[in-house]
């Protein structure tokens, strides 16, 4: 994917992924404690991952790794794990059609610390898109 586009793709590829996910999760939750779940799913995953970097040859030494690398990838890990715990519960008790696009207002909340923190500066087109996603997710957090 060399093109400018490219991102594009892979991105569309990460939304059918997570769609899978919370629809795998939401049956795999059934009799199951929702932390119990998140740590087998992290299982699979460090599994899977890990092998997927040692085959492929990116494998390298993690202790050469600058300390301000390692710092931002830890709080990283941490910011996963907390969204996972939180996201498993919420399927748990909640129907994965309004759970999975509530959790999407990370969306929002990304583009805003993007924002604030990276210098990114969206369009006025791409604001208008992600206060549509904003909007949806207001939506769906009434009741009738």
């Amino acid at each position: 994917m060399a093109s400018s586009n490219g991102w594009f793709v892979w991105a569309l590829l990460s939304a059918m992924f997570a769609a899978f996910t919370a629809i795998f999760a939401k049956i795999g939750l059934e009799g199951i404690d929702s932390d119990y779940a998140t740590l087998i799913r992290t299982f699979v995953i460090i599994a899977v991952l890990g092998g997927f970097v040692y085959f492929t040859g990116k494998w390298s030494n993690p202790l050469a790794l600058p300390p301000r690398t390692w710092l931002f990838l830890t709080l990283s890990g941490l910011a996963t794990g907390a969204s996972w715990v939180c996201y498993f519960r919420a399927l748990k008790i909640g129907e994965a059609s309004k759970v999975a696009p509530v959790d999407k207002l990370s969306l929002v909340l990304v583009a805003i610390f993007a924002f604030a923190f990276l210098g990114e500066r969206p369009s006025l087109r791409e604001w208008f898109g992600i206060a549509m996603v904003g909007a949806g997710v207001i939506v769906l957090g009434f009741k009738r």
